[in-house]
């Protein structure tokens, strides 16, 4: 069983129209709602695939409820723990050219609630082969939140996949995550450098055991212990990016359960990725065009050091 947490969970809610105007009115062309939240995300890609996963992390109130029943309806097993605040929503407005997000911050989280997390999700380890760790983090957690989980993780014996930025990604560094997933932007705000080669070096040294860096329609950056590989798509994919870095997390999640040599891993969670843009909404992806771009991914292994500002293969 893999085990995703998604701390700040959410109800994702996509407007569709044909042209978004700003400042006017907008006749809404379509609407869809869904439990939402990285590490959700990564569960529904996981349960499409075929694998068990199990949905962990903290939802509150009506929205929250509505969370619950989603998850319930799509058959992905429910471990969430209840919280008194108002779960967040996200409203994706998607027009024919683009789509414009907005994200509500989540519900202020006591200090008894975290500790009654830190216990159910403590309990739940042992049965996971790995554990995911997904996004951001509601007010009121501790700034090292994934730090403390990644610790309990390594303390029974299972790796962590990390996908989060700024503070909560580089206080969970010294707790050494077997895997960390930030995006080009994220890196540079991380590390402070705008070469992903050596962005993903920093990281590596600050205590994380693989960088896997997502460049969008680029690919992949990969640092690890066994080498360094660039992975490409074929070439650009059309479509909506939003949810494509938390298909490249399931992928990453099964190759690490799955000890599959890394450049596996990450041909398939490109190809996945790739497939995840050509479908309407997060957590979903073609599975046509999966099957299809599995066989046309590029791995190539590079072996020099890129000086800040010099641009990797």
């Amino acid at each position: 069983m893999i085990l995703t947490v998604t701390l700040n969970a959410a109800l994702d809610l996509t407007y569709r129209l044909p042209d978004l105007r700003p400042h006017a009115s907008n006749r809404v062309r379509s609407v869809s709602r869904q439990a939402g939240g990285k590490g959700i995300n990564v569960a529904r890609v996981l349960a499409a695939l075929g694998h068990v996963a199990t949905v962990t992390g903290l939802v509150g109130g009506a929205t929250g409820r509505s969370v619950r029943a989603e998850l319930a309806e799509a058959g992905l097993p429910d471990e969430l723990i209840a919280v008194a605040g108002e779960t967040r929503r996200t409203v994706a407005v998607a027009d024919d050219r683009d789509t414009t997000v907005l994200l509500e911050p989540g519900p202020e989280i006591s200090p008894p609630e975290w500790q009654r997390f830190l216990g159910h999700y403590q309990h739940l380890l042992p049965g996971a082969s790995v554990v995911v760790l997904s996004g951001s983090l509601p007010p009121g957690l501790p700034v090292d939140a994934y730090r403390r989980l990644v610790e309990r993780a390594r303390a029974h014996g299972v790796p962590a996949v990390l996908d989060a930025d700024g503070p909560a990604l580089l206080h969970a560094l010294p707790a050494r995550p077997a895997v960390v997933k930030p995006n080009a932007h994220e890196l540079t705000a991380a590390t402070g450098s705008k070469d992903p080669a050596e962005g993903a070096r920093r990281l590596r040294a600050a205590g994380a055991e693989a960088v896997i860096a997502s460049l969008g329609p680029d690919g992949l950056l990969a640092l690890t212990p066994e080498g360094r590989w660039r992975v490409r798509p074929p070439g650009v994919v059309p479509g909506n990016p939003t949810g494509a870095g938390d298909s490249v997390v399931a992928a990453l999640a099964l190759g690490l359960a799955g000890g599959l040599p890394w450049p596996e891993r990450l041909r398939r969670a490109v190809a996945l990725s790739a497939a995840t843009v050509l479908a309407p909404q997060a957590g979903r992806f073609d599975a046509e065009a999966h099957h299809r771009l599995l066989t046309q991914v590029r791995v190539e292994e590079f072996d020099r050091t890129y000086p800040q500002g010099e641009p990797c293969p």
